[in-house]
């Protein structure tokens, strides 16, 4: 009658680095190199059972992917049945090995396979080894892609964040109010000297509203005028008016050509007429009186 197979476990360990290590252990009692594995306990399912042997063996935690071969060999005759499932560890271990178990190594693939006891364990390894190795570095890939992808989507979300919301409604019912384009500060243009503005001290010659010379009919008077002698070679005396009136007449008139023979002053204010009172002039001769008159008329 044959006998019952044995059931066991164990993974093929990598560590992740620039180049994998693959995890060997070696037995206490046989002082052999063997790949790390275990018998299941009762009720244990062969991936529970190849997470927790590995772990007691190795002393690292893992991680445990896909399912990478059964292994079927001899033992104390009997058939031994192993499935191993690759498995990533941590990079530092977290417990004591177990007292079975005398040291674990971590080797390249190609020093792993040098380092086994067993035949049956080297020829496994021997085809499952880059089988692990590529499904580690697609992993990786993988990985590193979904890193990137976060952090694009943190990148975005934060700059979402950062940007203003605008109210498209608000901006539809808000006026549009023209901008005024501002307008550069003109130069500020030196005050022209005025014109118009006289001299302080320059006298400014005052019209005096005066009547209209009336025609008064002048009467010979025989004690004041001399008769005229026929005699052509003797000048003609002109008849002299009283000082009173022909002061008065001869300063009117003086006063009226004077101010028509002058220039009219430059200032665009309004002259105020100004009330003067005329001074009695000394008398003269009426013949001196007009030479005067024509003298300044000229």
């Amino acid at each position: 009658m044959a006998r019952t197979p044995v059931l066991a476990a164990g993974g093929i360990v990598l560590r992740r680095e620039a180049l994998p290590r693959f995890a060997v252990v070696r037995l206490r009692k046989r002082n052999e190199w063997v790949l790390p594995k275990g018998k299941l306990d009762d009720g244990e399912t062969p991936r529970e059972a190849a997470e927790r042997e590995v772990l007691e063996e190795t002393g690292h935690d893992v991680v445990v992917h896909e399912f990478l071969g059964t292994l079927v060999y001899d033992s104390g005759g009997r058939s031994k049945v192993v499935h191993y499932w690759r498995m990533d560890a941590g990079g530092e271990p977290v417990r004591a090995l177990m007292s079975d178990i005398r040291e674990v190594d971590w080797l390249p693939l190609d020093e792993a396979l040098d380092r086994l006891s067993r035949g049956y364990e080297r020829a496994f390894l021997e085809n499952v080894g880059p089988i692990a190795m590529q499904a580690a570095a697609n992993a990786e890939r993988e990985r590193r892609a979904q890193l990137r992808n976060v952090a694009a989507e943190r990148r975005r979300a934060w700059l979402a964040e950062e940007e203003p919301v605008v109210d498209a409604a608000a901006i539809a019912e808000a006026p549009v109010t023209a901008e005024v384009p501002v307008v550069a500060n003109a130069p500020v243009v030196a005050n022209a000297p005025a014109v118009a503005n006289a001299p302080e001290d320059a006298e400014t010659p005052i019209v005096v509203d005066t009547p209209a010379p009336v025609e008064l009919p002048v009467t010979a008077d025989t004690s004041d005028i001399a008769v005229m002698d026929t005699e052509p070679d003797q000048p003609a005396k002109v008849p002299e008016y009283s000082a009173a009136d022909s002061g008065e007449a001869i300063e009117t008139a003086h006063v009226v050509e004077a101010t028509a023979s002058e220039p009219p002053p430059s200032s665009a204010r309004e002259i105020e007429p100004v009330a003067t009172t005329v001074q009695p002039i000394p008398r003269k001769n009426l013949i001196e009186r007009v030479r005067d008159w024509l003298r300044r008329a000229a």
